[in-house]
């Protein structure tokens, strides 16, 4: 839950670093869209399931990683 962390501020600064996370994978090409943050509580065990779902199928949608499809380019011509 947003703002109701145990460590009183700990999801914010979290919430900010997954922010800059996204910028960053933007900027190298990778897509901040691979990186999202939900906020729960221990209790929640069917939620995260749900989310873990929609970002399995996220990041299935979204197909491997450009670094990783240009690594193997640069191994096949290299070979």
């Amino acid at each position: 839950m947003e703002g109701d962390c145990h460590y009183n501020e700990g999801n914010f600064r979290a919430r900010k670093r997954v922010e800059q996370a996204k910028v960053i994978l933007d900027k190298v090409g990778v897509g901040g869209e691979r990186v999202k943050m939900f906020n729960l509580s221990s209790g929640e065990g069917p939620l995260f399931a749900q989310y873990a779902i929609e970002m399995d199928n996220k990041i299935k949608e979204l197909g491997p990683s450009p670094i990783r499809l240009a690594k193997q380019k640069k191994a096949k011509t290299a070979a």
